[in-house]
């Protein structure tokens, strides 16, 4: 079984390589040129996909590997008091695109995260996002649900297992933290 699953993922990784560097590189472009703009970024996800946008924003404010400057970095999975009462008066699917509406300026960067791209809430938050002036940016799998067409830049990996999904969007964030590290 151990075996099996390192091969899936050696296998799913060589097919990120062969078909989506220049999407990475792309979003790595707009996260890097977000923050040397002075602007921030604002991530959402729900359950390992809400745990991959509070890790990336803890590299960006924390740090990644290098010391750096601390960068504006905010997960919108973190404050209960807003989730529950958007959820409670508004309903759950619209927890992240009230707060972008609260947060967000033109110029920042929203990255939403769903391994199906189907999720409710991040689709509205998208909305918001481009409402705002936003730059946007997905994370899917899949075939991107409906995702597709309501990012700027949308990088959907290929594969139909939610946990390899997941090793390649917290991969492709640490690179993008990568580039980060390096223009800053």
């Amino acid at each position: 079984m151990i075996i099996e699953e390192l091969k899936e993922h050696q296998q799913l990784i060589q097919k990120v390589i062969d078909l989506l560097t220049s999407d990475i590189e792309r979003a790595c472009e707009m996260m890097v040129s977000t923050l040397k703009s002075g602007n921030k970024v604002l991530l959402a996800g729900n359950g390992g996909s809400a745990a991959d946008a509070q890790h990336i924003a803890a590299e960006l404010s924390g740090r990644f590997v290098k010391e750096r400057i601390a960068l504006p970095g905010i997960a919108l999975t973190t404050d209960t008091s807003a989730l529950t009462s958007i959820a409670n008066d508004y309903g759950y699917e619209y927890v992240f695109s009230r707060q972008v509406e609260a947060l967000a300026k033109p110029g920042d960067l929203f990255i939403g995260i769903s391994t199906s791209g189907n999720s409710p809430g991040i689709l509205k938050a998208f909305e918001s996002a481009k409402k705002a002036g936003c730059s946007t940016l997905g994370l899917s799998g899949r075939d991107g649900g409906r995702m597709n067409g309501l990012c700027e830049q949308h990088i959907i990996v290929p594969s139909n297992v939610t946990a390899r999904i997941q090793e390649m969007h917290i991969l492709i964030g640490h690179i993008m933290c990568k580039a980060v590290d390096d223009a800053f």
